[in-house]
């Protein structure tokens, strides 16, 4: 398998599949969970029988096909109800097809027949709850911001947020299903002041990092950094106006212009 995986605590994998974004599984003595699926370029299930023996299930942070197409082949998956037009967009055909154009690109390869006739299950309601998987929990807390139904999940055990693509340390706000910039700091601010996490791990790196990391984040989004926001390039395929604010070093937010001008206002 083309996968990478670390261990960062016992019974904590953060995987990186071969487009670059990562899941996480969760293992108790007697249940498992993972937190995402990745491009489902290469099928998950043999990936987590080599980790854990142990019953599993799948939790999407969100829809978009980065994180769900990986549950393709998969009898069961949850998701919060609020991001199913998301999921059913972003598992589609035109989008699984921009997918296998991207991975030739960077030379991955998987049966392109397969991948766009694999089916997809429909997800389950997920809407925050806290799973005993057995020596180790998972509270799954909703945090609308990157999509309107995305999902974080919060290890006590070792006082570890799993921050989905609400906070990447380049977080992207630009879809058209993304909140605004006000409301997503509300819900942000809102989950670090509910949350006593130490640790982070998100999608889109493989490092894990200090609370202090998302509160720069956090605190750096100030009205100023967002007046300061430099055009980005980004959301121009989408026809949307983006900026890129900076409110740490290392840190940025890209997000749609336009919306945060209408809010503001």
């Amino acid at each position: 398998m083309s996968f990478q995986v670390q261990e960062y605590f016992p019974g904590v994998w953060h995987i990186r599949d071969a487009m670059g974004v990562c899941m996480t599984l969760l293992a108790g003595d007697r249940e498992a969970v993972l937190i995402d699926a990745g491009y489902g370029l290469e099928p998950v299930r043999p990936l987590i029988a080599s980790l854990t023996d142990k019953p599993c299930r799948l939790i999407l942070t969100h829809g978009h096909h980065d994180h769900a197409l990986g549950a393709m082949g998969l009898d069961r998956v949850w998701l919060h109800p609020d991001d199913l037009p998301v999921y059913r967009t972003y598992t589609a055909r035109a989008q699984r097809q921009a997918v296998l154009a991207s991975a030739a690109e960077k030379g991955v390869r998987t049966d392109a027949a397969d991948y766009l006739t694999a089916l997809m299950p429909e997800p389950e309601a997920e809407t925050g709850e806290a799973l005993e998987l057995g020596g180790l929990t998972a509270e799954i807390m909703p945090c609308p911001g990157h999509t309107p139904g995305s999902l974080v999940v919060y290890v006590p055990e070792y006082r570890l947020l799993l921050t989905g693509d609400d906070w990447n340390p380049t977080t992207w706000l630009f879809f058209p299903e993304a909140l605004s910039v006000a409301d997503y700091l509300k819900n942000l601010r809102a989950l670090l002041a509910d949350c006593p996490f130490e640790h982070a791990l998100c999608p889109h790196r493989t490092a894990l990092y200090g609370r202090e990391a998302v509160e720069a984040f956090l605190s750096g989004l100030t009205p100023e950094c967002l007046h300061r926001a430099a055009p980005s390039p980004e959301g121009q395929a989408k026809g949307v106006r983006t900026g890129r604010a900076v409110p740490a070093p290392g840190q940025e937010l890209v997000f749609d212009l336009d919306k945060y001008m209408e809010k503001k206002t």
